[in-house]
């Protein structure tokens, strides 16, 4: 699939209902809003396209878990982030990996999509390539387009930086984040900065994008925009031989939807008809997704942990299906590196929109989602 391709897909997927057939889909494609897919780099080489939707609805209430308050617009990525993006952010900056960005033990596992080849000082980093017969209905299971594992909450908030400060040769210690003590573990309690243009989602961020619907102001159980628990059919139709296959508009992968737990993602955003209210793919299952948040024990943060949520490919049974649920909050160590973990960023354009390439209008809201939310409440957390 090339570029033109690609996008196209994804802005047809935008403009779906979780609950919307496939010709009703087509009948509606035509009803756009205005998306964005932005390019932050000061180098022409190799610069990393992020496809992001707006966020809106400023000052919405939290759900009755006291997250998803969020007083301001922002553009949350569309997708996780790939192994081919973060490739390149590792070929731009870890010539020597001082700060461990590359997991160094990718022979132990198939899942980890990213190799490294050469010394310290010139080390260059690719792609696994496909693996043939090991993909949905016998299709060669390609890393690109899944999401990258195995990468710390210090490396996703390094990657936001790199793009914050325009990627090509951008430092990864200071921006939206300060870094401290030129280690892979800083020395300091890492917060965001103000200005921020490219971060890692606080929790509230992340929730809201997730289970917020704009149009009834009310908030999903699941981020496909019901309350009903997805299923796992795998993205396409007779792939790993559980009828009934297919994406049914309320569908995730989780509980091992490809059938094959050496290689258990999915591309980032095949559920095209599961998208959440606000046009985002795969908050729910797939990998579970890091925060810059730290959760609270007693209304204090607790700095040796970050928020995560979603749940993952990994998740099985009823568990997974709670895991996958906006009452299920997750916690990773900040230094570790998890094989169903990985990110997505979230963006605060400038106001004059100076680094901001617009590449095509998408359809942003999905409207008519007919199930029954909660209701919000206006306590915070």
């Amino acid at each position: 699939m090339n570029r033109a391709e690609f996008l196209d897909s994804r802005f047809s997927r935008i403009a779906s209902s979780p609950r919307r057939r496939a010709a009703q889909l087509a009948a509606t494609v035509g009803r756009l809003a205005v998306g964005l897919v932005v390019v932050l780099s000061s180098s022409a080489a190799a610069a990393v396209s992020l496809e992001t939707v707006p966020i809106g609805n400023p000052g919405n209430a939290a759900d009755d878990t006291g997250y998803g308050a969020v007083g301001y617009e922002f553009r949350m990525g569309a997708t996780e982030v790939t192994n081919a993006q973060y490739v390149e952010f590792l070929n731009a900056v870890a010539a020597s990996d001082p700060y461990e960005l590359f997991y160094d033990r990718p022979a132990l596992s198939d899942i980890y999509g990213i190799v490294r080849t050469g010394s310290p000082g010139n080390y260059a980093y690719s792609v696994k390539p496909p693996v043939a017969g090991a993909g949905l209905a016998g299709t060669d299971y390609a890393y690109d387009d899944k999401p990258v594992n195995y990468v710390s909450v210090y490396s996703a908030l390094r990657f936001a930086n790199w793009l914050h400060n325009g990627q090509g040769s951008g430092d990864t210690e200071t921006g939206a984040y300060t870094l401290l003590g030129g280690t892979p573990t800083p020395t300091n309690v890492v917060m965001r900065n103000p200005g921020a243009r490219w971060f890692v989602p606080s929790e509230d961020e992340w929730y809201k994008a997730a289970y917020f619907d704009p149009a009834s102001g009310l908030y999903a159980d699941y981020a496909t925009g019901t309350d009903t628990a997805p299923d796992n059919n795998p993205p396409i139709g007779n792939a790993g031989g559980r009828p009934p296959t297919g994406d049914t508009g309320n569908s995730a992968n989780y509980d091992f939807a490809t059938s094959n737990p050496t290689y258990p993602f999915t591309d980032v955003g095949d559920y095209a008809l599961s998208a959440s209210p606000y046009g985002t793919f795969d908050q729910n299952g797939n990998v579970a997704e890091v925060t810059e948040s730290m959760p609270e024990l007693g209304g204090m943060p607790i700095p040796s942990l970050h928020a995560s949520r979603g749940g993952s490919a990994f998740d099985v049974g009823s568990v997974g299906q709670w895991n996958l649920s906006a009452a299920s909050q997750g916690a990773v160590t900040p230094g570790f590196k998890y094989p169903a973990v990985g990110f997505r960023v979230a963006a605060i354009p400038e106001p004059d929109g100076a680094v901001l390439a617009c590449l095509s209008t998408v359809a942003a809201f999905a409207i008519g989602h007919g199930a029954r939310r909660r209701s919000a409440t206006c306590g915070g957390k």
